[in-house]
């Protein structure tokens, strides 16, 4: 599909932010979520993790917040339409958000999210 604007990418970006359950979203620490148009090294790639998962922090503190990248354009194309578009940015969010909390590719492609 056409990519749509920033600012209703954004929108369905924290629509799917508000499905992750409160009882997991109170296990979030110190990260931040972007939307960019794409990644610069890698086009295609639809999310990135950037940060010190929480399986890792021994001795965490005073650390710039760790960052997810939700990538617009690459999303954009894999989807025919808007309702494809909000399940990829679902299963994106999740996929990073899994990153964050230690899980690795191996783990979400046990479970269906990789």
């Amino acid at each position: 599909m056409e990519p749509i604007d920033e600012e209703r990418f954004e929108e369905l970006v924290g629509a799917a932010l508000d499905l992750i359950p409160q009882a997991l979203q109170e296990h979030f620490d110190n990260v931040a979520v972007v939307v960019e148009d794409a990644n610069p090294d890698d086009p295609e790639l639809l999310g990135l993790y950037e940060g010190v998962p929480l399986t890792e922090r021994d001795d965490y503190g005073g650390v710039l917040p760790d960052r997810i990248s939700i990538y617009r354009l690459p999303l954009c194309a894999l989807a025919s339409d808007e309702d494809e578009l909000v399940t990829e940015i679902e299963i994106t969010v999740v996929h990073e958000l899994a990153h964050h909390m230690g899980m690795d590719e191996e783990q979400l492609h046990e479970l269906g999210w990789g």
